[in-house]
């Protein structure tokens, strides 16, 4: 039997608690010895199977005791509250890893999250300036994180760097920036300052397509 056919085409918001320069992006250990962060996505084009999925943005919260590599970890799905029933089942699907080839993001985070505190299904703000390093994210009542570019300690102004990953498994390149986050559901905590990954990308059941 042939896998699912599916794919996600949009924008995508990682932000954690760790320093600039997410640890995790450099297989090192994170910044203060554990990890508390999020992703985000607002899906421009995407499906599964025959579920279309364009335009619903979900989010996730995740805390990890250690390296992520270690497992361990706990997370929150947080869903789009427009989504239909068969939108939800449908990234539902795709999180699970079950359609997703070994090594891919989906398949990872079904091995290294052993504990899925229940879904919310809320509204979801979603602003997205890559190129500017700006973006918001608000689940109401649950989470908000707001990004902007690091600024330079002395004079103040924008600072800009880029990390590629020519074979990373969650997206190819990516902006660094400074994330603020507030974090008031299952998995709660609060950062000023701390890092922040913008980038636009392509997820299928190969891995990164773009």
């Amino acid at each position: 039997m042939a896998a699912p056919d599916w794919r996600l085409e949009g924008e995508w918001i990682k932000n954690c608690n760790c320093a600039f320069g997410c640890p995790c992006d450099f297989n090192a250990r994170p910044t203060n010895g554990s990890c508390k962060g999020l992703v985000g996505m607002r899906i421009t084009k995407g499906h599964f199977e025959g579920t279309k999925l364009d335009g619903l943005c979900f989010a996730a919260t995740v805390d990890f005791p250690g390296a992520l590599h270690e497992g361990n970890g706990k997370m929150q799905p947080i869903i789009d509250e427009r989504a239909t029933p068969e939108q939800r089942q449908a990234l539902f699907n795709i999180f699970s890893g079950k359609y997703s080839a070994e090594g891919t993001l989906f398949q990872i985070l079904s091995l290294i999250v052993t504990t899925i505190h229940d879904p919310l299904f809320v509204p979801l703000e979603f602003s997205f300036d890559k190129n500017g390093r700006v973006a918001k994210l608000v689940a109401k009542g649950v989470l908000e994180t707001e990004v902007e570019p690091i600024k330079n300690p002395v004079t103040g102004a924008p600072h800009r760097i880029q990390v590629m990953m020519p074979e990373g498994f969650e997206h190819r390149g990516a902006e660094v920036a400074s994330a603020s986050i507030s974090s008031t559901g299952a998995i709660k905590f609060e950062t000023k300052g701390t890092h922040s990954s913008l980038a636009t990308v392509v997820q299928t059941p190969e891995g990164v397509a773009a």
